[in-house]
């Protein structure tokens, strides 16, 4: 594997491996490397001959007070577990490589990023995704992109960015890693301490409780909500949000006639978790 640090050397080998008819497939992330982004590089060694994964923690998603200075870097457990994953290339460039002097660009896609964790993080948080995003496709011209279902409206907004911008590649969404309890797997979760961590596990029982409900025949989404929510007061977890929408538009829908995403933020202990489940009717 090779760890390369700016965008000319990953450029360059790009481009040989496509002279030589390889497909690319690319993995982005911000490090911290857990099994759910180890499903990510495991699918890619399975569809595509070059892999590369994009090893960059993004200050431009972040804001004022969230956990930029504290989100956990491990450059050298990453490039290990990288490695173990038969990935062929880390690309790994410093801030200043990808957002150099004079850097004026920003992407904004609207609709689907003014709610849930747009509305709650700010505008801000899906304008550096898609910018980053955006750029990283440029450099890396990848034929197939691969990104994980538990941060789903990410996926929408990568997808909204491909489509409007026309965009060459394949995005292909991995289903959600979980731990034995339920909890999602999330670079987030070193946070949490021994209660706040058993806590947490009532994410994934309020998801499967909505989930039964669908499967029952309930189709109401303010009965669904509540009944999530129910789960949540009962282990002392306030959501930030926990909502029903539309799972391709994100629109609001008060009865489901299609599929729905259900989607929750909630701070538990000192980590702000996300996790969704895709509730489906139309099967």
């Amino acid at each position: 594997m090779r760890i390369i640090r700016t965008i000319a050397e990953v450029r360059d080998a790009v481009r040989e491996a496509k002279r030589q008819q390889k497909t690319v497939g690319l993995v982005p992330t911000m490090g911290a490397f857990h099994a759910g982004h180890l499903s990510l590089m495991q699918e890619a060694r399975k569809r595509t001959d070059l892999v590369v994964v994009s090893l960059f923690v993004n200050p431009a998603q972040f804001g004022p007070n969230e956990d930029l200075s504290r989100y956990p870097r491990d450059e050298a457990r990453d490039a290990a577990m990288a490695e173990e994953q038969h990935v062929d290339i880390l690309f790994a460039p410093e801030p200043a490589e990808v957002y150099p002097d004079g850097f004026a660009t920003t992407i904004h896609i609207a609709g689907i990023t003014d709610v849930l964790d747009g509305a709650s993080r700010g505008a801000h948080h899906f304008d550096g995704v898609a910018t980053v995003v955006a750029k990283l496709f440029g450099i890396v011209a990848p034929d197939v992109a691969y990104f994980g279902q538990k941060d789903a409206q990410q996926v929408l907004v990568v997808r909204r960015l491909v489509r409007d911008l026309n965009i060459d590649v394949r995005i292909e969404a991995v289903p959600t890693v979980r731990e034995p309890d339920g909890l999602a797997m999330s670079s987030r979760n070193i946070y949490l301490d021994p209660a706040a961590r058993q806590q947490a596990a009532a994410l994934n029982r309020a998801l499967e409780a909505a989930d039964a409900m669908v499967e029952a025949g309930e189709r109401r989404a303010a009965v669904i909500e509540d009944a999530a929510r129910r789960i949540l007061d009962d282990a002392g977890i306030s959501a930030e949000y926990l909502e029903l929408r539309d799972a391709d538009t994100l629109q609001p829908v008060t009865t489901l006639t299609g599929d729905g995403l259900l989607a929750v933020a909630a701070y538990v202990g000192a980590a702000r978790l996300i996790d969704n489940r895709l509730l489906r009717v139309s099967a």
